[in-house]
């Protein structure tokens, strides 16, 4: 009988089979036990979309539930940031800042794209020239193009000031654009014969479309969109206003000040202004066609019309500086510049209907005390092109008084 030796190991031996499967199952959990920490990691480096979404609505509320009877969970208002939770049919699910969750109407929001297109608006326009601040009769929408149509966003308060930018006309609604006529069929026109009624009958032209004015705006906070020019006056003191003579004031700027010890303003400095105006009618190919300069009296204490120049087909912007004054040591003094049309030739912008000249000039002039001279290298007569004298045009307003 064979003696058992403690220091030889009986056990059966390992076969080279049985250990590829153990090692292929550790490789296999290892891999996916690497594999979940690399998912894991990537999802901490790229972090799950959200969809986001703007209140355009002046105020409303979110509700627990889209039902005919439902609870409000929170209020929201215009311009406010949502991230989007769920969607619905006509309704979207919404999380406040404050961790709100409800639901809203789907139209009282716009959505990411939107935004980002108002944001460029103000981006492609944070510099340009402020033609005139304006004051808002009511509360008002900004859009993002010409147009009642068109997407709107930011609600202004009534009362509110914002800085006129650019003008533009569209007509008020697409039916009220011309229609191309249909072409003639052929058979139509074999069966009207030469001398017929039907062949010497001619189409009436199709009427013009009806236009509206458009302000490009900019608010206080930088908001830029567009509004209907009828919803805002530019802001002029009355005292000078009340001079407009039934015209629509396009903008008024600060020539100079003088001072008047008799006067209510502060520090007793009134403003001497340069007004430009035109006619109470939307669409015209043109900024401005009358210019208009008032200085102050010091004996009446009132202003009166120094300079007056009309017609004219006047372009945005106007510019106001102040150049040497006459004498050995000159002091300066005040000075405008206008542009006008050197023809009859316009480009008008297909998008946003802003319409501009193809070619301009600009006239200069200065104003010494109370007479405004014409200066600068181009004296050509403005009668040449536009009809308008603006010596015939200041002897008239002095003739009348200077009111």
């Amino acid at each position: 009988m064979l003696e058992k030796n403690p220091a030889v190991n009986l056990s059966p031996p390992i076969s080279y089979r049985s250990a590829r499967v153990r090692v292929s199952r550790l490789t296999l959990f290892l891999f996916a036990l690497s594999l979940v920490a690399a998912l894991s990691g990537c999802s901490r480096m790229h972090p799950q979309h959200h969809e986001y979404v703007y209140v355009t609505a002046r105020q409303t509320y979110l509700h627990d539930r889209v039902a005919a009877v439902s609870n409000r969970v929170g209020e929201v208002s215009n311009g406010q940031r949502l991230e989007v939770v769920d969607h619905g049919r006509r309704f979207l699910k919404v999380k406040t800042p404050k961790n709100e969750v409800g639901w809203l109407v789907q139209n009282a929001v716009i959505d990411q794209d939107d935004y980002d297109k108002f944001t460029k608006l103000a981006y492609e326009h944070k510099n340009d020239p402020v033609i005139a601040t304006a004051v808002l009769r009511d509360d008002v929408y900004l859009h993002q193009a010409p147009g009642r149509q068109t997407q709107r966003f930011y609600l202004l308060p009534g009362n509110a000031k914002v800085q006129l930018l650019v003008r533009a006309s569209v007509p008020k609604d697409a039916r009220s654009a011309p229609r191309p006529l249909p072409p003639a069929s052929p058979t139509a026109a074999k069966a009207a014969k030469p001398g017929t009624a039907s062949a010497n009958a001619e189409l009436p032209p199709p009427e013009p479309p009806v236009l509206q004015d458009w302000w490009l705006v900019r608010d206080a906070q930088g908001h830029v969109g567009w509004l209907l020019g009828g919803r805002a006056d530019v802001d002029v003191p009355d005292t000078v206003a009340q001079y407009a003579e039934g015209q629509r004031i396009v903008g008024a700027y600060v020539l100079t000040t003088i001072h008047d010890d008799n006067a209510d303003t502060p520090n007793h400095e009134v403003p001497e202004y340069v007004m430009l105006l035109e006619p109470y009618k939307a669409g015209l190919p043109y900024d401005f066609d009358q210019v208009r300069v008032f200085t102050w009296s010091r004996n009446h204490h009132r202003y009166e019309t120094a300079f007056r120049l009309r017609p004219i087909a006047g372009f945005l912007p106007v510019t106001i500086t102040t150049v040497p004054g006459p004498g050995k040591n000159p002091t300066p003094v005040p000075a405008f510049g206008i542009r006008i049309a050197a023809n009859q030739d316009l480009s008008i912008d297909p998008e946003t209907g802003v319409a501009k000249p193809a070619q301009t000039r600009t006239i200069n002039f200065e104003m010494l005390d109370t007479v405004v001279k014409r200066i600068g290298p181009d004296l050509a007569p403005i009668s040449a092109v536009h009809g308008a004298d603006e010596k015939k045009e200041a002897k008239k307003a002095a003739k009348k008084g200077r009111r």
